[in-house]
């Protein structure tokens, strides 16, 4: 379902308000945001318009004078489109088409737009369909009154077919039970995958291999990073979610571990509710990391916002708690403002996934703050339990084996779960 017409390029009016506590300037920058999402899902910016406001207007969000300026705004410009960087309410979406006489949708749309061009697997395209129903239905009922022709049925002398008389069913209730089974259908697809997917978590674990996933805003570099440290292959664009699907790989670190590395789709500011919900299962590779990989974009309008954006979605998904190894990129871009972002943030690497400065001591990093989540240990384990011994070679990383009075002695690194589990082989001290 697009949202934004793409067998040309539509002309696009955007609109921001600021309501306290938000800045005129964090307005403009959102509505710069916006302007690179629009061109990003095929359209053109031919105008802006700006205004500060205590709240919002429950009607039509920016008040009627207001609307009645973009009306004249739209019919000057010929513009297709206008799109607010606010929220709108079915309600409001639905007045204001009316009094602007041409579409009027939000910065969530745009979204769902440009994630519906950008799916390519069989889960990402479940996903984008499942957030798109969910945003559309109920924006069904405020073009109820649009609908109101019956679908009871006519026969072909144009009288009503047995059966089918009576007070009839509207349009509205027939594409609202429709869009309904869809969605409880992407639900129940959805949730198999996620099972799948939870089996195969299970199975790593076991292995014991280290995750670690890449996340950070949108365009900051994380599908490049990826492809630099795994020769992935993965597709890299200079645009915004270009990348849904997550994709793990294999990588081996300086001190010989193992870990699997995980890309996943980009954060943004205002990411809709609904996206995050569809997503939860892709997101899920956040959630279950040993370690995460925050990708900022050194060179970036606002790095503190994109950062605090990125942990905001983090902690919706129940990742907030997950360890996190800051990563300034783009250094090759600008030296000085990598430099300038690496004072504020000491413990943070710089680097450059273009041109690979910087990607020995992000390894380095990535290993030091993994053993540093766990703890070495000996166990002393009898000898007629060799399913033990394998246990712990499976369940952490060993680095000493001997015989010894009593058993086998086994030094070696382990989580803390590993080590609860082990904990009555422990030798003393």
């Amino acid at each position: 379902m697009a949202l934004i017409e793409r067998a040309f390029r539509e002309k696009i009016v955007l609109v921001g308000v600021t309501i306290p506590p938000e800045t005129v300037e964090q307005t403009e920058e959102s509505l710069d945001e916006l302007g690179l999402l629009v061109d990003t899902a095929g359209a053109d910016e031919v105008a802006r318009v700006s205004q500060r406001r205590d709240a919002p207007d429950p009607p039509t969000y920016v008040g009627k004078g207001k609307a009645a300026e973009l009306r004249e705004l739209a019919v000057a410009t010929d513009c297709d489109t206008v799109v607010f960087d606010n929220e709108l309410s079915p309600a409001q979406q639905f007045n204001l088409e009316k009094l602007l006489g041409r579409t009027a949708i939000d910065r969530t749309a745009v979204i769902l737009d440009i994630f519906a061009q950008n799916a390519h697997s069989q889960e990402g395209k479940a996903q984008v369909e499942l957030a798109q129903l969910r945003y559309r239905l109920p924006r069904l009922r405020g073009r109820g009154r649009a609908l109101s022709q019956q679908a009871g049925g006519m026969s072909a002398s144009g009288g009503a077919r047995i059966g089918s008389r009576g007070p009839g069913e509207t349009q509205l209730e027939v594409d609202r039970r429709r869009l309904v089974r869809r969605v409880h259908k992407l639900e129940a697809e959805l949730r198999e995958i996620e099972r799948h997917r939870r089996t195969q978590r299970k199975a790593q674990q076991r292995g014991a291999v280290p995750r670690v996933a890449i996340v950070g805003y949108t365009n900051a570099g994380k599908s490049s990073l990826l492809n630099r440290l795994t020769d992935s292959g993965v597709l890299v664009e200079d645009r915004l979610f270009a990348t849904l699907d997550a994709t793990t790989r294999r990588l081996e670190l300086p001190g010989g571990e193992r870990v699997l590395l995980s890309d996943t789709v980009g954060f943004i500011r205002k990411l809709p509710h609904q996206l995050v919900e569809a997503f939860r299962s892709t997101l899920a590779v956040a959630v279950d990391a040993d370690l995460l990989i925050h990708v900022v974009d050194a060179v970036a309008a606002d790095p503190v916002g994109n950062v605090e954006a990125v942990r905001t979605v983090l902690g919706e998904i129940g990742a907030a708690d997950v360890p996190e190894l800051l990563v300034l990129n783009k250094a090759d871009v600008d030296p000085a403002a990598a430099s300038r972002w690496a004072e504020r943030w000491p413990e943070a690497v710089v680097i450059s996934a273009h041109t690979g400065e910087g990607l020995d001591d992000l390894l380095v990093a990535v290993g030091d703050r993994l053993r540093a989540s766990t703890h070495v240990v000996e166990l002393l384990i009898p000898y007629d339990r060799g399913d033990l011994l394998a246990a712990a070679h499976r369940a952490g990383e060993v680095v000493l084996e001997q015989p010894g009075e009593g058993g086998i002695l086994v030094r070696g690194r382990f989580d803390e779960a590993t080590v609860g589990r082990f904990r009555e082989f422990l030798t003393p001290g």
